[in-house]
């Protein structure tokens, strides 16, 4: 864990500093809604004496810290940049970028009448179990959970198993779609129980501006992007970023395999 606060060359100073290496964190850094192992933060730190690394993830930064961060460190101090709601919420080095709100961006009239309906819908739903906070409210973005962010361990993953089966969130996402077509919102399917929706283009390659503006700020520039992530298939939530052009995408099955993956290609 100490090597996880240890002192780091500047990013212009790095031996690959025109790499960076940027991870979903769900399936990626931890296990769905755990913490962090040591050896995961242990390879973070050897590989961020090497390059830049970074964190992107959908939740905001408060779930992020009790996932990625310790009682003695934040977040923010164990990755070069952190970006929460796919870089709607961005650090660089511990201090806040600039960032973009949701509902600046679709109107409180608009807002209303869309969480209204997403209420009315999960009240029909025929599941297992429901629990609470079925809409989260986010900088960037809401998060819509059938089932309830208020499940435990064990109900997130019996959903997940249920949701494989029946596509409860695949069949409200297209009936979002189709009632909502002209507001401009992405729907996201991620983590084991819910989506998001956010603005066309608030995905995670929102983040990307941030990488690319290191260009002014430090002179770095980031010719090389790896993004690693779980959910890189179409519809998930890190395929647009991996499938972007200005990344090399990495699809894991698990925080073992990123661990795997980032040793082989690194040599640590």
């Amino acid at each position: 864990m100490a090597e996880a606060g240890a002192v780091y060359p500047p990013l212009e100073a790095r031996p690959l500093k025109n790499t960076i290496c940027l991870f979903d964190v769900d399936n990626t850094l931890t296990l769905p809604r755990r913490t962090v192992t040591p050896e995961m933060l242990s390879l973070l730190s050897a590989l961020r004496h090497k390059c830049a690394i970074g964190f992107v993830g959908g939740s905001n930064l408060v779930k992020q810290q009790e996932q990625l961060g310790t009682p003695s460190l934040p977040v923010t101090s164990l990755f070069d940049f952190s970006f929460a709601e796919n870089g709607l919420t961005a650090f660089r080095m511990g201090v806040p970028l600039p960032s973009s709100s949701f509902i600046a961006w679709l109107g409180e009239t608009t807002y209303k009448k869309f969480v209204n309906w997403i209420l009315v819908y999960i009240a029909g739903l025929d599941i297992p179990i429901k629990r609470g906070t079925f809409v989260e409210f986010r900088n960037g973005m809401v998060n819509i959970s059938p089932v309830g962010r208020n499940a435990s361990i064990q109900e997130r993953e019996d959903f997940e198993a249920y949701d494989k089966v029946h596509g409860v969130r695949k069949t409200m996402v297209e009936a979002l779609r189709k009632e909502f077509p002209d507001i401009g919102l992405t729907f996201s399917i991620g983590g084991q129980i819910s989506f998001d929706a956010f603005p066309t283009g608030w995905d995670k390659t929102f983040c990307l501006k941030h990488v690319e503006a290191e260009r002014e700020r430090s002179g770095v520039v980031y010719e090389t992007v790896h993004f690693f992530g779980d959910k890189c298939y179409e519809g998930g939530n890190d395929w647009e970023i991996f499938d972007d052009k200005r990344t090399i995408g990495h699809a894991v099955k698990d925080p073992d395999d990123t661990y795997a993956q980032v040793k082989k290609i690194f040599g640590l």
